[in-house]
């Protein structure tokens, strides 16, 4: 979600009569649409949508000015929401799912599309210039990384080109000279008009999420917030730590947050959540 601060003023909705006043502070009752565009995609594969939504982001922050504000909404599952890329859409999507089938980390995806993308790796700040960028961040990546969220549209990259080269090699990427061309092309380093700020993350969640089975009655733990195990591996590890804890016929909840990864080997279908769910119900099998 990207707002703003001029342009917003001038096209903000009329104050309906009914509105009050409290204490300087406007209060009305507006719906969300009055006041912003959405454009809902998919992910994580970028489409044609998410590419067209985005030119419409960069026609949205041209021609500002260092009097400027852009309010950044930023979250996990940006990087395929937010596309403009350097090669044919059909390429990046190839490109795309061959990472996410090789069992890839995610910091090590995101590595590769920001050197094909004209709006991440810090480029999406650099279009914002001179303006200045707020950008508010809900972090899904374990240690927030803030340079890989999202692959980082306005954050300068701590990634190399070596290093994207050699993700490209370990997973024996299929790749066209033009792509490997852009591999070895530098993102932005430093970024003088960029402010960010985490008021949420996977440790928060953890945390929530453990209050509100307390609540419910049950024992929680939060085994760990940076699993980046296999799925397959992560569900077998869940199933045999409900096997041992059965016969203690307990009301108990085991919290674990991260990232983890699949790696494909046949045309099955589903993400990793569905397969770490698939595992761990064979390893419970029986039990009541």
């Amino acid at each position: 979600s990207i707002t703003k601060s001029r342009p917003l003023n001038r096209c903000m909705p009329k104050m309906p009569a009914t509105a009050k006043k409290k204490n300087d502070v406007t209060i009305m009752r507006m719906p969300m649409t009055e006041w912003f565009t959405e454009a809902s995609r998919c992910q994580p594969v970028p489409e044609a949508q998410s590419c067209a939504a985005t030119e419409q982001v960069l026609q949205l922050v041209q021609n500002l000015t260092c009097h400027d504000t852009v309010l950044f909404l930023l979250s996990g599952g940006g990087s395929a929401l937010l596309e403009k890329p350097l090669v044919s859409l059909a390429e990046l999507q190839d490109i795309t799912q061959q990472l996410l089938n090789s069992g890839a980390a995610i910091r090590e995806i995101n590595t590769i599309r920001k050197r094909l993308s004209s709006v991440k790796g810090g480029r999406l700040a650099l279009a914002c210039a001179p303006a200045h960028v707020f950008t508010v961040v809900l972090s899904d990546i374990p240690g927030d990384p803030l340079d890989m969220i999202a692959s980082g549209p306005a954050y300068p990259d701590s990634s190399t080109c070596a290093q994207a080269v050699r993700i490209a090699q370990k997973y024996h990427l299929q790749l066209a000279a033009t792509v490997w061309d852009l591999l070895r092309q530098e993102t932005p380093k430093t970024l003088a008009n960029v402010e960010t700020h985490v008021p949420g993350n996977v440790q928060h969640l953890a945390e929530a999420a453990a209050a509100a089975c307390a609540r419910l009655g049950y024992r929680s733990r939060i085994l760990t917030t940076t699993l980046d195990w296999e799925a397959q591996a992560a569900g077998r590890y869940l199933a045999a730590l409900a096997r041992e804890q059965y016969a203690h016929q307990q009301n108990q909840a085991f919290i674990c947050g991260g990232e983890t990864v699949v790696k494909v080997t046949g045309t099955g279908s589903g993400g990793r959540n569905q397969e770490i769910a698939l595992s761990a119900a064979a390893g419970i099998a029986g039990l009541r």
